[in-house]
């Protein structure tokens, strides 16, 4: 596993009341949430840095778009007033946001993302992360994700999506690890 300096900045993507939404499928992985919560709390008490990403959907029907109650991120999640908050409306933190920028500024050189959902916000922005050379810890067990009809039909269960895509990002993007790793 790799080394967490104190200058590790913890992302937290997404985690909002929408994602519950009945539309989105069957969800795995339900502890999610708490273990994002525990890797929050481990990173205050520490007092390194965090950032707040929030989705803010320009797409009509979304349960995330601004106005819709489920833009709202979940309880226990809202920033402290000297943690940034970024806002976007496409699937890539990075796109659109000054977080980069922010990371850049604050002598950032490592980030460890948790969040929703593993396959789309999660997904890109650990891939932008490594990308741009931000050496990206993804916490496997603090991501879930949806179920997904593929391009033919198949059906494709929420725990498959979810161990495909962090296989996918794994020793590539990113070093996929567990939250009792980190805290």
């Amino acid at each position: 596993m790799p080394t967490v300096t104190p200058n590790t900045a913890l992302i937290l993507v997404d985690i909002q009341e929408g994602l519950d939404d009945p539309r989105m499928g069957k969800r795995n992985n339900p502890d999610a949430e708490a273990n994002c919560l525990k890797l929050l709390a481990t990173w205050r008490a520490a007092e390194r840095p965090i950032v707040h990403i929030q989705h803010l959907s320009v797409e009509p029907n979304s349960p995330l778009r601004p106005e819709a109650p489920g833009a709202k991120l979940k309880a226990g999640f809202e920033p402290l007033e000297s943690e940034p908050h970024f806002t976007k409306s496409v699937n890539c933190a990075f796109i659109g946001t000054e977080l980069e920028d922010h990371l850049r500024a604050n002598n950032i050189e490592q980030v460890v993302i948790c969040g929703l959902t593993t396959n789309h916000c999660v997904s890109t922005t650990t891939r932008s992360a490594g990308n741009l050379g931000f050496n990206p810890i993804l916490v496997g067990d603090a991501t879930a994700a949806h179920e997904r009809a593929g391009y033919d039909g198949t059906h494709y269960d929420a725990d498959t999506i979810h161990a495909v895509a962090l296989a996918s990002l794994h020793n590539e993007f990113a070093t996929v690890v567990n939250t009792a790793e980190l805290v």
